[in-house]
């Protein structure tokens, strides 16, 4: 009999383990509600945001020539195609001609509003179609009729002007009848961020306007549709030869394969964000696992000693436990699995007329895959310890742990594989990740806070080991508990200190952002931004602000659009850039010339050229930027503008206040970079204390009258569409955050639950020897408040470092700590402590004596 498990041969063992396992799960799964959820949780997580992230990829590329609107699409800004462009484009294929800008629509009755104004030829979309309501062809829609053109409306612009269908508009020169509302644009995703309505008009009407001066802000985009049949060869080809036979044309060229490639970054970036925040839940869980395996094997006491006594060795006890545990992983990963599974097609129901992308929900077998390997890996990690610690626990030592447990470290070849699973889960966070440099900086942040929890943990245990011994009993129990063997301690703070951090993290993120964007911004920033200035009227527009709005200051520099295509004799494509600053070489910036060093820019390295600077063109680079590009003084740097390469050694480094929102620019050239090149200006006009809404419309209508072609950027509007992003984005970010603290949240409960034995046995101990349910409840919510306390000064501590890092270094943004969100959050984490507390300790209290003493 002693020998039925230590003799069982060998190529049963294995078997002889699953077996033991599935008889011993018959019994239920009690105690394991929160190992379940967790992995379930942080499972569900990561395969729900790979599922969702790679099928708004695979939505993208496969909508890539509708979005892009043609195979490929080449783009100039403040200059349209010469006839040799035009030439090579016709030789590859059918050509559609689109333009884009920003302008004022104004009513008879002199109301003005900034519209995204779209001008297209009788060739558009080349894929796609225009839904407009009511449905109409397209060239009807947009065909001149009499002295008015047609014009095809966003909804929301009739909502500002409120004007109805029909009604007409004057932009520039030329009057619009507004026809049709605008329901679908097919390419819509791949003009960007827009701070106005959308106005569609012809080619023809555009030119009518008089906004197409030299030098005006308009993007030019020609589209192209390869032959029936041609594929990705022909479209690298294409790209090659335009490289090669108009090396100085300066266009932005994309393809159906990269229609928004601003888009899919911010899908890889936002992706690796929301899976380390999933892969944060599952190490919170893992907290969970440990615990949970802790408190099975603390049940299982008896079961263990009584396999040891027939015998069983320790691996043999280990195999069968271990085999346990991974099948309730199993259970949670596959519920998390199919939960993620199913998280696009969700998402795509639940947001369809919200979100404008392309999404292709569907089953995405790699990325499940990868889940499955976070969630079993996890689990392995933060089990084996604790599992190990059985092999060399003798019978006697088992039964004698519910008084006098023992510190173990199992042995080596189980601390070994512990020590494996957790490297094998860090290379993959790393290799999966879009950005390794910040995974890495994850994995090695997760550490730092894991092993200070540890130590705020280990050190409130030793102050609460040498605090003075008090007089009131229920003080000293109080203290006694939180250092006492088997104390909850290490997993209280550790569960409770993680949830918190994140949130005050993401609590401190949003107040700064809402503090900049919503409050600090409108006060300090101008009240409008003015476009297109011509020269010739320059010294007019100035004469003209000043005598209608004098008390505003008036800011003007001259302004080109420029995209840089090389640095160091390196082409911009072969640059390795940091990061941050990789934006520099994705599109054109507005760039300016002075002798004066621009306001709101400081030089820090090199010297300034002085008003009466007269040589070889010289660059002022932004000091941040040009950090990030491995750029210094003395390098050159090679940008194209107007369809010219202009080539300018720089001689500065400057730092720029950019929250000040003035006219501030990466790069400013020296008098004379571009002489003889057409010149619009720009302008920005602050009133003192933000200006009043009546002063700004003055403004704006008087402006509008007089200047038609000028157009004006209300600040506030921009700052109102940028405000929005932001809280959409925070949103997003404490949606995905809550995943985290819903796994904290379990896992404190499960850590107190676990706890919930020994407490039924201290109740009843102490109500033998006369203690009241009053002291004891009085001296648990003592033990909790001195827990949560401690904690929460961690957790709100650490938890406003990461936000002063984050706002400081990544969104390059003053940090002010909003001591309002952090004292709510705390109150918060104090009151779920103290409930969850309280809620096992009455139960233990409600025990009777008898039945527990007769157990002990």
């Amino acid at each position: 009999m002693t020998s039925i498990l230590a003799d069982a041969p060998a190529v049963r063992r294995r078997q002889l383990a699953l077996r033991l396992a599935l008889r011993e799960l018959r019994a239920g799964l009690r105690g394991f509600g929160v190992f379940i959820a967790c992995i379930a949780l942080g499972v569900a997580a990561i395969a729900g945001v790979g599922s969702f992230a790679q099928s708004l990829v695979d939505g993208l590329a496969r909508e890539g020539q509708v979005i892009l609107g043609g195979d490929l699409a080449f783009s100039l800004i403040q200059r349209e195609a010469t006839p040799p462009e035009l030439s090579f484009l016709s030789r590859q294929g059918e050509v559609s001609v689109a333009a884009t800008l920003r302008a004022m629509a104004r009513t008879a009755d002199g109301r003005a509003t900034l519209v995204e104004l779209k001008a297209v030829d009788a060739a558009y979309p080349l894929y796609g179609a225009v839904d407009t309501d009511p449905a109409a062809p397209l060239g009807d829609l947009l065909a001149r009729r009499g002295d008015a053109y047609g014009a095809i409306v966003d909804p929301a612009l009739l909502a500002r002007l409120d004007l109805e269908p029909g009604a007409r508009i004057t932009i520039g020169q030329a009057s619009f009848e507004l026809r049709a509302a605008l329901v679908t644009e097919p390419d819509k995703l791949a003009g960007g961020i827009g701070f106005g309505p959308r106005l569609m008009v012809s080619e023809e009407a555009l030119r009518a306007t008089g906004l197409l001066q030299p030098g005006s802000l308009v993007r030019w985009h020609y589209r192209l549709r390869l032959p029936a049949g041609a594929g990705e060869d022909t479209v690298k080809r294409v790209t090659e030869s335009a490289a090669m036979q108009l090396p100085d044309a300066g266009w932005d060229i994309r393809t159906r394969a990269n229609a928004t490639p601003q888009i899919a970054r911010n899908v890889e970036r936002f992706t690796q964000y929301l899976t380390l925040v999933g892969l944060t839940a599952l190490l919170v869980g893992g907290v969970g696992v440990a615990n949970s395996t802790r408190y099975f094997l603390d049940r299982k006491r008896d079961v263990i000693a009584t396999m040891k006594a027939l015998g069983a060795t320790g691996t043999r006890v280990f195999a069968i436990y271990f085999t346990q545990v991974m099948l309730l992983a199993a259970i949670g990963v596959a519920v998390g699995l199919a939960v993620g599974a199913l998280a696009p097609y969700a998402i795509a129901a639940a947001l369809k007329t919200l979100l404008p992308l392309p999404l292709a929900p569907s089953v995405h077998p790699l990325q499940l895959l990868a889940a499955l390997a976070y969630g079993l890996l996890t689990a392995a990690a933060f089990s084996l310890w604790p599992l190990g610690r059985v092999h060399d626990v003798p019978v006697s030592a088992l039964f004698r742990d519910e008084i006098a447990p023992q510190r173990r470290f199992p042995r080596l070849r189980y601390a070994i594989a512990a020590l494996l699973a957790a490297l094998a889960l860090t290379v993959l966070a790393v290799m999966a990740a879009y950005d390794r440099r910040m995974a890495v900086i994850f994995v090695v942040a997760a550490l730092a806070v894991f092993a200070l929890l540890r130590l705020v943990a280990a050190g409130l245990m030793a102050i609460a080991r040498r605090a003075p011994r008090l007089r009131s009993t229920m003080w000293r129990l109080a203290i006694a508990n939180i250092h006492r063997p088997g104390a909850l301690t290490p997993t209280v703070v550790l569960s409770l200190g993680l949830g918190l951090a994140l949130l005050v993290t993401v609590l401190e993120i949003d107040a700064n952002l809402r503090r900049e964007f919503v409050q600090a911004l409108p006060e300090r920033a101008p009240s409008f931004f003015f476009l297109d200035i011509q020269g010739a009227d320059a010294d007019r527009f100035d004469a003209f602000v000043h005598a209608q709005a004098p008390r505003a200051s008036l800011d003007r520099v001259p302004m080109l659009r420029g995209r840089i295509v090389a640095a160091r004799g390196v082409k911009a494509a072969d640059l390795k850039p940091r990061p941050d600053a990789q934006w520099v070489l994705h599109s054109d910036r507005g760039i300016t010339f002075t002798g004066d060093v621009p306001q709101g820019s400081r030089v820090v390295e090199g010297r300034w050229w002085g008003r009466d600077y007269n040589g070889p063109p010289l660059l002022s680079f932004e000091k941040k930027l040009a950090e990030g590009l491995g750029l210094k003084i003395g390098d050159q740097v090679t940008v194209n503008v107007l369809g010219r390469n202009v080539t300018a050694t720089i001689a500065n480094l400057r730092t720029v206040d950019w929250e000040s929102l003035g006219i501030n620019f990466v790069l400013v050239f020296s008098p004379g970079a571009f002489a003889g090149a057409p010149v619009t200006d720009i302008a920005t006009v602050t009133f003192p204390g933000g200006g009043t809404p009546a002063e700004d419309a003055a403004l704006l209508k008087a402006v509008g009258n007089t200047f038609p072609t000028v157009t004006a950027v209300p600040v506030r509007d921009a700052i109102d569409a940028v405000g929005q992003i932001v809280t959409n984005l925070v949103l997003a970010i404490r949606v995905a955050s809550s995943v985290t603290l819903v796994a904290a949240v379990l896992v404190l409960g499960g850590a107190l639950a676990a706890g919930h034995r020994h407490r039924v046995y201290d109740a009843v101990i102490l109500k033998t020897l006369g203690a009241t349910r009053r002291q004891l409840i009085t001296a648990y919510v003592i033990e909790y408040l001195l827990l949560g306390l401690a904690t929460v000064l961690f957790g709100v501590a650490a938890g406003s470092i990461a936000a002063w890092r984050v706002v400081a270094d990544i969104m390059t943004l003053p940090f002010a700590w909003a001591g309002g969100p952090a004292v709510a959050a705390s109150l918060v984490a104090l009151a779920i402590t103290l409930l969850f507390g309280l809620i096992g300790t009455f139960a233990a209290l409600g025990r009777k004596p008898a039945a527990v003493l007769r157990n002990l």
